[in-house]
C-alpha cells in the first residue's frame, strides 16, 4: 500500500523523464518526487539525486534509504541490466520489465525470433555475425534494405540503405570499425517496408493491456525527410489516420501475441510496451519493440493523458 502522499522515484535524465515527472506531478495524490540523475528542468518538479541511471547498486540503496513507494524506469539500459529484477527481488514495485523481457529491445535477433514464433507481422530479415557475409548478402538483394545493429544503440543503430555503397559503409562502420561498440558486432538486415510509420505504446501488467494514444515521430535529422536516421527529432500525438479499429487490430495482432509468446517462454512482462509500426497496404507490421516509453513520443503522449498517471502505474 502506497503512503499518502507517495514517494516516487523516476530513473533517467532526459526529455522523456521530464515528461514522466511532469505527468506524475499532476496527480491528485500530490506525490513527493525524486529523479536520478534528473536534469535542471526536472529539478523544478522533483529532487534530483546525482546517481547515474546504470548504477544499479546505488539506485537500490536509494530506494531503500528514501523509502520509495514506486520506481518508474525511463531508459532502456538499466532495464536491460536488470534494475527491475533487483527491485522486485526486495519487494519493491517498479514500472519496467525484467532483463529477460527487456530483450525485446536489447536484442533485435531475440525480438525477430519472438515475432516469428508468435506470427506477428514483421519484415523478413537475416542475422549476420561476419561483415563479409553481410556485404555479400546486400550485394545479392534488391535495395533499399534496412541495416540494424543487434544491440542497444540509443537510436543510432538503424540505417536505411538506398544504394549499395551506403549499405556496405553501414555494415563496415557497425561490424568492423565498431562505432557502436558491442551493439553493432552483429547486424540484422531487413526487407524495406513501404507505408506510414506510427508508434503505439501500451501499459501492461502481463495480462491487461491499456493502449495509449498513438504518436508519430520525425526520424530524419534534417527537414524535408533528409539526413541520417535518428532516435526521433520530435513527435506529435494523436495520429489522425489511426482509427480505433486499427488500434484494436494492433492490440489483437501485436500486443497480445507478444505477451502470450513471452509467457510461453516463462517470461512475464510488466511495464511499457512500445511498438514501432509500419502501416502497409495489408496492415500493420512491427519495425521494432522497445521496453519503455519512447523519446520523444512520451512528451507528446503524456501531455494528453487525462487519467491519473500514478493510478495507471
Amino acid at each position: 500500500m502506497m503512503r499518502q502522499p507517495p514517494h516516487i522515484l523516476v530513473i533517467g535524465g532526459g526529455g522523456r523523464e521530464h515528461a514522466l515527472v511532469w505527468a506524475l506531478a499532476r496527480s491528485g495524490r500530490r506525490p513527493t518526487l525524486l529523479c536520478a540523475p534528473g536534469n535542471p528542468g526536472i529539478a523544478e518538479l522533483a529532487r534530483c539525486v546525482p546517481i547515474p541511471a546504470d548504477d544499479l547498486d546505488a539506485l537500490v540503496r536509494l530506494v531503500q534509504s528514501e523509502r520509495i513507494d514506486l520506481t518508474v524506469v525511463g531508459p532502456e539500459k538499466p532495464l536491460s541490466l536488470g534494475l527491475a529484477d533487483r527491485l522486485r527481488a526486495i519487494g519493491h514495485p517498479v514500472v519496467g520489465p525484467s532483463a529477460a523481457a527487456a530483450r525485446i529491445e536489447s536484442s533485435k535477433q531475440f525480438a525477430k525470433e519472438l515475432m516469428t514464433r508468435a506470427k506477428i507481422p514483421t519484415a523478413s530479415a537475416a542475422l549476420f555475425e561476419e561483415a563479409g557475409r553481410a556485404i555479400e548478402h546486400v550485394k545479392n538483394h534488391p535495395l533499399p534494405l534496412v541495416i540494424k545493429a543487434d544491440g542497444l544503440a540509443q537510436g543510432k543503430g538503424v540505417v536505411i540503405a538506398h544504394a549499395l555503397p551506403e549499405a556496405i559503409r553501414a555494415i563496415e562502420q557497425f561490424m568492423t570499425a565498431g562505432v557502436l561498440g558491442e551493439a553493432g558486432r552483429r547486424v540484422l538486415i531487413e526487407h524495406f517496408l513501404v507505408g506510414r510509420e506510427v508508434t503505439c505504446m501500451a501499459v501492461t501488467d502481463g495480462r491487461t493491456i491499456v493502449p495509449l494514444v498513438t504518436a508519430q515521430d520525425h526520424k530524419q535529422l534534417c527537414d524535408g525527410g533528409l539526413g541520417p536516421n535518428t532516435g526521433g527529432m520530435g513527435a506529435y500525438a494523436p495520429v489522425p489516420f489511426v482509427s480505433p479499429a486499427l488500434l484494436a487490430r494492433v492490440e489483437r495482432e501485436v500486443f497480445r501475441p507478444l505477451l502470450a509468446e513471452l509467457n510461453r517462454g516463462g517470461i512475464g512482462y510488466q511495464g511499457i510496451i512500445y511498438a514501432g509500426l509500419m502501416l502497409c497496404r495489408d496492415g500493420p507490421y512491427v519495425l521494432e519493440f522497445n521496453c519503455r516509453f519512447g523519446d520523444p513520443e512520451a512528451q507528446a503522449v503524456l501531455s494528453l493523458l487525462e487519467s491519473d498517471f500514478i493510478d495507471l502505474c
